[in-house]
């Protein structure tokens, strides 16, 4: 069963007494604080001698571990080997940190992405791999720019153009050590076993220098390019930025605000007015009335009999000398509105790449300046809203204002700086991405390169297959200049490249001229499985850690990183980053609702780990770059959501919660209260090996091998759960070897095995027969104790660790001095055994029959001739009845789901998300 059902199973018996009428519910305990208080110097390994604490409190289990593990060195590949570069017949486990931006702290989503990697990385290094994880961070482009100047508004009034070029750079360093050690900070908080030595940030010069090679080099091929091409303009960053970072849906007419304008801006609507033609006027219509000024044409159908007279006519601008043909096309769409359609092919994609290409010597009016303000003598200084008013009323003057009426529609909006977009005609680099995207399309499959879960692969082809270039130049940044080595100089006759600060610089008869863009920080990060290992110079690491073993990261940057890398890395050395790429689902709140700062549900994993109260929650919204609208409405959702604040869960019950929700293909709606679950698993935990280790008593010394014959159902229970956690690591089932870990510590080693042993240990003191048999019991209790916290380690690595040290050790000898680098458990370990259930006798009347059941580890026979000879331990006919109530109750709730199911408009009614979750449903209870 899975840990929800048996929970429920559980809490429900718990409620019920004999008479099935509800026990009034216990009150529940406050949760201690207990602190680790002896001195220990940083790195240096904590005090295992002093008694375990009563209870488990997360602020004593984690203090002093994390600085002793990097300080040994366990995190680090060389550990326990001589060379990296000899054969390792366990294998080599290389995997980076997608790198987090330096704009702010981690939220859960990198928490999830962490604890997932972490227990990876742990679950490889303890199979005996050389492993390697590989931490960075990102200088984030555009990101960081626009977090640093709020920073600088909120706090001075000053904009970077205020502060200057130079001055604004020191800024952003400033911001980027301050966040980049707090990143750091976290990772560390949240158990990340990452190799710091080798810990680098995109703008390092090792990495400067690879992102310098990997621009020459395509450049001289031919596949980067410069080229005078429509872009996606925020005139807030006074920048271009990524035609996948811009959105936003409208309805109707909607008023929006709009960086640099006091009043909202109107958005949502379809304005008409004519273009006069002799005797006769053409209607047309524009959602941005403002582009007019710069229209050089109108077009209609070939076939569209209403303007077949007009061939050959040209139509004079009301607000210039301008002619401007009536020109053909079937691009236009002979049915929408009046078939005739403006076209502005210097401030429209569709009128840029559509029409005017294939229509030579079609003018472009460039309307704005990047700034921007209108150079049309008609709106001369105006920004472009400002425009638009003029615009509107000159046309209303005129008389060829013809009306306005609601039209839904996207509007595209500048996803860092809410900024509408502008399309703005403008040279930019561009990389041609056909051949490498074919690559990489072929890459997955040929089945060189494998991506999970599968469900993806119809992105993957649908973004290789139909690539075609992608610009490269998206901003004009906070950069420093930054010459050339001279030695490349003879390289590069057109252009070279400032490593440092992604600045371009052009190259005439060896005088450098600057060129204000700089690359996209997603050609830095394209390359990173490369740059972090030294490339393009030769080095141990890029021998033995490139191509990489695996990339784990979320589906949502699927095309921004995944895909640039496995291109680009074909690209540049002909192989493949990586082998495998697992995405995980992207973490939403408690309501499904996406991770939003201005929702106030943006929750830092340090909050969770140490708690953190409603006030607490409430002032970093108010340090934050959060408009004053968008706090109070944040602080809202924070009352509304941790009315109490957030409880103190603790690093190992927030890991264990992140993995336990990670079901592939589905978004996880994480409720933060729900992590305090498995904090009171880590005491139950805590409580059993306390209790476990004093019935070992001081002088236990475990055997080489266990000699148990009597002990077989709890090893056999145990070689199961060995065997669910290696399958769901090699399928990255990461509920699958929770649910398994849980299930056998909670509910067969403290719930049945642990209640059996009481009694045995309690008649220890008899006969030779009775210290033979608690001898055995404990040799069984220490293999429980300690295979079961190898198999929780990489999940929970702090209590695992502290309850570890405790253990003594089967072999003194080369005895592995921490659980992070001991042997995980194998199947091969401990063998089913046949004479599984010889001490059952010693379980608590009521338990035995339910907990065998459900594991079908019994024969009609045995169970028989173990009643008779134990006559009077159970109640058959009462556990019998038991278990056929509730047969009965699960056939029901099969029965009212299916009658759900059934109905005919269920698939096209019921979303798609709620389809999935009765299905799995269904498949829960058939397993039941």
């Amino acid at each position: 069963r899975s840990t929800k059902d048996r929970s429920t199973i559980e809490k429900r018996s718990q409620e019920e007494g004999e008479d099935g009428e509800k026990k009034a519910k216990p009150e529940k305990k406050e949760l201690g604080v207990i602190t680790y208080s002896i001195p220990t110097p940083a790195g240096e390994k904590k005090d295992v001698i002093s008694p375990l604490p009563d209870s488990y409190s997360p602020q004593y289990v984690e203090a002093a571990w994390y600085p002793w593990w990097e300080n040994q060195g366990f995190f680090k590949p060389e550990y326990g080997r001589k060379s990296l570069s000899e054969p390792n017949p366990r294998g080599i486990f290389m995997m980076c940190i997608p790198p987090p931006n330096v704009t702010g702290s981690l939220h859960l989503g990198h928490a999830l992405t962490n604890a997932i990697q972490d227990c990876l990385t742990r679950w490889h290094r303890m199979r005996g791999e050389t492993t390697l994880w590989n931490p960075g961070c990102d200088h984030a482009g555009i990101a960081t720019q626009v977090v640093v100047e709020k920073k600088l508004m909120r706090e001075r009034g000053l904009s970077r153009h205020d502060l200057g070029r130079e001055k604004f750079i020191e800024e952003v360093w400033k911001w980027k050590n301050e966040k980049g050690d707090r990143i750091y900070h976290q990772l560390k908080k949240l158990g990340s076993s990452l190799d710091w030595e080798r810990a680098c940030f995109t703008m390092d010069p090792k990495l400067s220098y690879a992102v310098q090679e990997a621009f020459i080099r395509m450049h001289e091929e031919g596949v980067i390019y410069r080229s005078k091409r429509l872009v996606n303009w925020s005139c807030t960053l006074n920048s271009a930025i990524s035609d996948i970072e811009v959105s936003c849906e409208l309805n109707g007419r909607t008023l929006l605000p709009v960086p640099g304008y006091k009043e909202k801006v109107e958005f949502g609507v379809l304005v008409s007015f004519s273009y006069k033609i002799e005797d006769e006027e053409v209607i047309v219509a524009t959602t941005r009335i403002e582009t007019m000024l710069g229209d050089t044409a109108v077009a209609v159908h070939p076939s569209d009999p209403r303007y077949q007279h007009l061939k050959g006519k040209t139509i004079i601008h009301p607000f210039c000398d301008r002619k401007m043909p009536v020109v053909f096309d079937e691009f236009v769409d002979i049915n929408f509105g009046t078939g005739a359609v403006k076209i502005t092919p210097a401030h429209d994609h569709n009128d840029y790449e559509g029409l005017n290409l294939r229509i030579c010597g079609l003018p472009t009016r460039l309307l704005a300046t990047p700034c921007p303000t209108f150079s049309h003598t008609f709106a001369q200084g105006l920004k472009r809203f400002d425009a638009r008013k003029a615009v509107l009323q000159a046309l209303k003057d005129r008389g060829q204002f013809k009306e306005i009426k609601d039209n839904p529609m996207v509007v595209p909006v500048c996803s860092r700086s809410k900024d509408i977009v502008e399309p703005l005609l403008k040279p930019q680099w561009y990389v041609d991405c056909t051949e490498m995207g074919k690559q990489a399309a072929d890459a997955v499959r040929d089945g060189r390169l494998k991506i999970i879960p599968d469900h993806h692969l119809k992105t993957w082809f649908n973004w290789m297959d139909n690539i075609r270039f992608g610009r490269m130049t998206p901003s004009d940044l906070m950069c420093h200049q930054r010459e050339s080595p001279s030695d490349r100089v003879s390289r590069v006759s057109s252009v070279s490249y400032c490593g440092v600060c992604d600045r371009l610089s052009w190259l005439t008869f060896d005088m450098p001229v600057s060129d204000e863009d700089v690359l996209d920080t997603w050609f830095s990060s394209g390359i990173f499985p490369l740059s972090i290992f030294g490339w393009p110079n030769e080095s141990e690491d890029l021998n033995v850690f490139y191509p990489g073993t695996l990339l784990e990261t979320g589906h949502d940057i699927l095309f921004f990183w995944v895909a640039r890398m496995v291109m680009m890395g074909l690209k540049l050395t002909g192989k493949l980053p990586f082998r495998e790429v697992y995405l995980h689902a992207v973490v939403r709140d408690a309501h499904g609702r996406k991770m939003s700062k201005s929702l106030g549900n943006v929750i830092d994993p340090l909050d969770v780990i140490t708690g953190i109260s409603l006030e607490g929650l409430h002032n970093q919204l108010t340090d934050s770059n959060l408009d004053p609208l968008e706090i109070e409405k944040a602080k809202q959702g924070q009352k509304s959501d941790y009315p109490s604040g957030i409880p103190e869960c603790g690093t190992d019950a927030l890991r264990f919660a992140l993995c336990a929700y990670t079901s592939q293909g589905r978004d996880i709606n994480l409720d933060v209260n729900r992590i305090l679950g498995y904090r009171h698993f880590c005491n139950k935990l805590w409580n059993a090996v306390k209790f476990a280790m004093k019935a070992l008593g001081e002088n236990f010394a475990p055997l080489e091998k266990s000699q148990s014959v009597s002990d077989r159902w709890i090893l056999s229970r145990l070689s199961a759960a060995v065997v669910l956690c290696a399958s769901g690591f090699e399928a990255y089932d990461f509920p699958g070897i929770t649910t398994a870990i849980y299930n056998f510590w909670l509910y067969e080693l403290c719930d049945v095995y642990l209640e059996c042993v009481k009694p045995v240990l309690s008649r220890s003191d008899g006969d030779s027969d009775a210290q033979s048999q608690a001898d055995v019991c404990r040799q069984t209790l220490y293999t429980c104790l300690d295979v079961g916290l190898r198999l929780l380690s990489p999940i929970m690595p702090f209590v695992t660790e502290e309850l570890f040290q405790r253990l003594p050790r089967r072999s003194t000898k080369d005895s592995p001095p921490s659980i992070s680098v001991t042997s995980y458990p194998e199947s091969s370990e401990k063998a089913l055994g046949r004479f599984v259930f010889l001490f059952i006798c010693y379980i608590k009347p009521g338990e035995f029959f339910f907990n065998i059941c459900i594991y079908g580890c019994i024969t009609e026979h045995f169970l028989n001739v173990f009643v008779i000879q134990r006559l009077g331990l159970i109640d058959i006919e009462k556990e019998v009845a038991k278990l056929t109530a509730k047969k009965g109750e699960l056939v029901k709730q099969m029965d009212k789901l299916s009658e759900k199911m059934a109905k005919n408009d269920y698939r096209e009614k019921v979303p798609i998300k709620v389809q999935e979750m009765d299905a799995e449903k269904v498949r829960g209870k058939i397993m039941k």
